[in-house]
């Protein structure tokens, strides 16, 4: 019996079919990104969940577990921002004034060398000041509104998140073997054993990853904390460790930090004495060699040797998901090119192993 030739548009069919559903998913991508999270959130998990069932837990009881400690750990980093901000806070309202005029009288004379036309005393700096508020007060004040209303619905929408995705997540940990029986079930036989192999590599080269991100987090939260130490900064513990912390996320958690440390080290040792530049070196030293530390020795040592990459991996990896995706991007982006390159590997297996690379090779 002869099998019926494959249709010719089948392909082009097959292209379309798969551009309208990416077209529809990205339609919808703000309604989806919740279930999208917490099932990264639930795969993260699920195999603490599973090594407490296997201790005889119940299910529940542990999918409510590893939450609330995940819950905890994301309330150590709020609040160690509480003592970073009781202190801050009243002395930046203080100090603000004699700070801005310490730094005006510093940056004064150095633009008036290139020309720059500036008020001499701190009388005509008030006068202008107030001038150029009153001929643009409507203007900032409109955008101001702006953007008030659209960081009121972005935070809404930050706080929408931290509600539905644990209780997203905590479904798809309940049910998590059902769920992925199912999707198992969904697949071409011969395609189960393989998709099966992928998955246990994926699952192995994850808890890698995130063993990894935990060993860096934690030596970097020591080295911050004891180089602001050394510096003498006050609040060198929890800005230190708050640092350390918060560099799961890339850049961000970093310049937060960053900032932290600089508002600290302005409001204890000020700008206009001769221990002016001791918060400068302080956090240039501190910070710069952190950075160094972190982006060309432990991150690409103990979380890209560890799931596969190169260090130069590690970097592009960092720039492409975070020109594509934003924020969200830069923090999945190690854990989606370890997949990506896992899924590279296979198929390069399976192209050496084709009959077509084969032949050429022997045709050579």
């Amino acid at each position: 019996m002869t099998q019926a030739p494959a249709h010719p548009l089948k392909p082009i069919w097959s292209l379309l079919a798969a551009a309208a559903l990416t077209g529809v998913l990205w339609w919808h991508a703000a309604v989806l990104a919740p279930f999208v999270i917490s099932l990264v959130l639930a795969y993260a998990l699920h195999p603490a969940v599973d090594k407490l069932v296997g201790w005889r837990v119940p299910r529940a009881v542990a999918v409510a577990i590893c939450l609330v400690l995940l819950a905890l750990v994301v309330a150590t980093l709020l609040v160690l921002l509480v003592p970073i901000v009781s202190q801050l806070v009243p002395a930046l309202r203080d100090q603000l004034p004699d700070l801005l005029v310490a730094i005006w009288g510093k940056v004064a004379p150095l633009l008036s060398q290139w020309g720059v036309k500036l008020p001499t005393t701190v009388d005509a700096l008030k006068a202008e000041l107030v001038k150029l508020l009153q001929s643009h007060a409507a203007q900032w004040s409109s955008t101001l509104w702006t953007s008030l209303l659209i960081g009121g619905s972005s935070l809404m929408t930050l706080a929408g998140l931290a509600l539905l995705v644990p209780m997203l997540a905590f479904y798809w940990l309940l049910d998590w073997a059902s769920l992925t029986g199912r999707f198992r079930g969904l697949l071409p036989g011969r395609w189960r054993p393989l998709a099966h192999d992928i998955m246990a590599e994926c699952d192995e080269l994850m808890g890698q990853y995130l063993r990894g991100q935990a060993l860096v987090m934690l030596i970097l939260a020591a080295y911050y904390s004891v180089g602001l130490s050394l510096f003498g900064f006050n609040l060198a513990l929890p800005i230190g460790v708050f640092t350390g912390l918060a560099i799961c996320i890339p850049y961000l958690g970093y310049g937060l930090g960053l900032v932290l440390a600089s508002l600290a080290g302005l409001l204890q040792f000020g700008v206009g004495n001769a221990e002016a530049t001791s918060p400068v070196v302080a956090i240039a030293v501190v910070y710069g060699l952190g950075q160094v530390i972190e982006s060309f020795f432990l991150t690409p040592r103990l979380v890209g040797e560890r799931i596969g990459l190169h260090p130069l991996g590690v970097i592009l990896a960092l720039m492409l998901f975070g020109r594509w995706m934003g924020l969200w991007g830069v923090i999945v982006a190690l854990p989606m090119a370890a997949f990506l390159t896992l899924l590279g590997r296979r198929l390069l297996r399976a192209y050496q192993a084709s009959d077509f690379f084969l032949a050429q090779n022997a045709c050579e």
